[in-house]
């Protein structure tokens, strides 16, 4: 996907390494002073480079603006399916992936704030690439909420209805972190916010089974301590 931003470097971990400064560096002055405030001269500042050295990795401000927003689903796209490796039971592989997302908008709590900013200054091709990346991630949480319907341990629903609003909530955490850091941790708004809306869902069959599951890890913590 990143291959769609041209670089004169030919050097592919080079390439990736000086893109990862540049959009630390943008992310910073973007959600500081706004992407039509920031030049390329303050981005190369920031990133400590020289102006003329970020010709080599970009072609304009608008691909580092593309790069900073597309950073949140690619990690996703990796950080996903290694949470859900080894994984066979449908409802931890549910719980893991959505646990996975939530730790990585965690993570990029800054990108998070400027995607919903800033995606209105990309350009078409940039905003129909991101919205392709985004369904591509959402449909990693709505096979583990589909194979949890045909186990019967969850209700059918509207599954694409249903993981935007997981998806939607998870992001309220990055959103308003200003607030919610002071009420509550990730791991309990994982908990009682994000996970809730499938909870609600789970039928008779899921309730027995989400219950045996949390005894499971509940006495597999305790032997541990």
């Amino acid at each position: 996907m990143l291959s769609s931003v041209k670089a004169i470097v030919e050097n592919p971990e080079l390439v990736r390494e000086r893109r990862r400064q540049l959009v630390a560096a943008a992310i910073t002055l973007f959600n500081r002073q706004g992407y039509f405030s920031t030049t390329v001269k303050d981005i190369a500042k920031e990133a400590g480079f020289s102006a003329g050295l970020i010709y080599q990795y970009v072609l304009d401000k608008q691909d580092v603006l593309f790069l900073a927003l597309l950073q949140i689903v690619e990690t996703n796209k990796e950080q996903i399916p290694a949470a859900l490796r080894g994984a066979a039971d449908p409802l931890l592989r549910l719980t893991s992936a959505i646990d996975a997302y939530c730790r990585v908008l965690d993570a990029n709590r800054d990108a998070v704030l400027l995607t919903y900013r800033e995606t209105k200054s990309l350009k078409k091709e940039h905003k129909q690439t991101l919205k392709r990346s985004e369904l591509e991630t959402n449909e990693m949480i709505s096979s583990c909420i589909e194979e949890c319907v045909k186990r019967d341990y969850l209700r059918p629903a509207k599954v694409e209805l249903l993981t935007y609003h997981i998806v939607v909530v998870a992001h309220a955490w990055a959103l308003k972190y200003w607030r919610l850091r002071e009420i509550t941790t990730l791991d309990e708004y994982i908990r009682l916010n994000v996970h809730s809306a499938w909870q609600a869902l789970l039928t008779p069959r899921g309730k027995r089974h989400w219950s045996s599951l949390l005894k499971s890890r509940d006495s597999g913590t305790k032997r541990t301590v």
